[in-house]
């Protein structure tokens, strides 16, 4: 009976709030912000290095924030982590013009600099989830600097699988330039549309899955944050996007070892800080051999490689991954947290006071050298 009364609600059942976690914006640029989560209150946070999350470019945010009781960046709070987050913003269309150097350099950097400032050693971990997990991963390829760790969730680096999305902007067909002089920024519905493609049938398998458990009021408000999500994207800067498919997809540069960021080599070889790549068996976005790729090519010592089950979206933000990824992201940082300041050089020594002149004392009447003095 509850079921059929969840059921019959669906259209006017209140929409659950997403992204809500307390939050500051502690930097603006064009449209995108950067967010810090309020500590709570009631606990002190005990880690000195903080978390940065990247979404992914064309999403929004609060993946990460979904739902009260089920978010990521509310449960790494309760943690001890001091968390930020991009928020990415909507391109308007005089961004069309923004291009991979001004997202991938400028932006991120901007944003990675802001966050390693407030920690003792001038470093950030830094998650990224999909696309901002390959903005991560170039950005710390060129400048790892400020780079504590990188602990990245489906993000391709490799693009020479055969998944429907890298043989179809690979295909003659596709023609880049023609979609971004006619659009400017790509449309979001574009995007959606092949997103769509790579499984069809998704619309009725997620239509039997609201039937089979109607009557979980917990499962339907996050079956509908989850759908609130899905439907609250954005366009994808032009110019980004062009250089995007031309140098990744169709060129795989990164792996290839020719990419580069404001004219400096990313390459994979220079990461050597501390690295996850957590990947997904079921995931029909980012194949997972795309984002395993990673862990062979990059120089750190200490970098691992998690292969999970579940799908791109589901086993990031579900109930198992509340109970076994999340805690795992936790301890990872946890345990790389040195508190330790990066080593400085000695400022130069101050200049000293000019010293005070004596008066001149009463000269002492000299006295012959003996021989043995004067020669030795």
């Amino acid at each position: 009976m509850k079921r059929l009364k969840n059921l019959a609600s669906l259209l006017t059942r209140p929409r659950p709030p997403v992204g809500t976690t307390p939050a500051d914006v502690v930097h603006r640029e064009n449209k995108w912000r950067l967010l810090r989560y309020r500590p709570d209150p009631g606990r002190a946070q005990k880690l000195q290095t903080p978390v940065l999350l990247v979404p992914s470019l064309i999403n929004r945010h609060y993946v990460m924030d979904l739902l009260p009781g089920k978010s990521m960046a509310q449960d790494l709070v309760a943690a001890g982590h001091d968390v930020y987050c991009i928020d990415w913003g909507t391109p308007g269309d005089e961004d069309r013009f923004v291009d991979f150097d001004e997202v991938c350099d400028r932006y991120l950097g901007r944003a990675i600099r802001h966050v390693a400032r407030t920690s003792p050693r001038n470093k950030t971990h830094v998650l990224g989830y999909c696309l901002g997990g390959t903005l991560a991963t170039i950005h710390t390829a060129a400048r790892p600097e400020h780079v504590a760790s990188l602990f990245l969730l489906a993000a391709p680096v490799s693009f020479t699988d055969e998944g429907a999305l890298a043989a179809w902007t690979r295909s003659p067909q596709f023609n880049v330039g023609s979609i971004v002089q006619g659009f400017g920024n790509v449309p979001w519905q574009l995007m959606q549309s092949a997103f769509h493609m790579l499984r069809p049938t998704l619309t009725m398998a997620k239509a039997v899955g609201v039937i089979d458990r109607a009557a979980n009021d917990e499962f339907l408000d996050g079956f509908l944050a989850l759908e609130t999500w899905g439907n609250d994207n954005v366009a994808f800067p032009g110019e980004c996007y062009r250089q995007y498919i031309e140098q990744l997809y169709r060129g795989d540069a990164l792996m290839q070892g020719t990419f580069s960021l404001s004219g400096i080599p990313a390459r994979l070889e220079n990461i050597e800080c501390p690295v996850t790549s957590v990947v997904f068996e079921h995931d029909n976005i980012v194949p997972w051999q795309s984002a395993a790729a990673l862990v062979d090519r990059v120089s750190s010592k200490d970098k691992v490689l998690l292969k999970l089950p579940g799908g791109h979206v589901g086993a990031v933000v579900s109930k198992a991954a509340q109970k076994n990824l999340w805690p795992k992201m936790s301890a990872f940082w946890a345990e790389r947290d040195d508190a330790a300041p990066e080593p400085k050089r000695a400022p130069p020594p101050a200049p000293s006071a000019p010293r005070q002149k004596r008066p001149a004392r009463a000269a002492k009447p000299s006295r012959p050298k003996s021989k043995a003095s004067a020669t030795g």
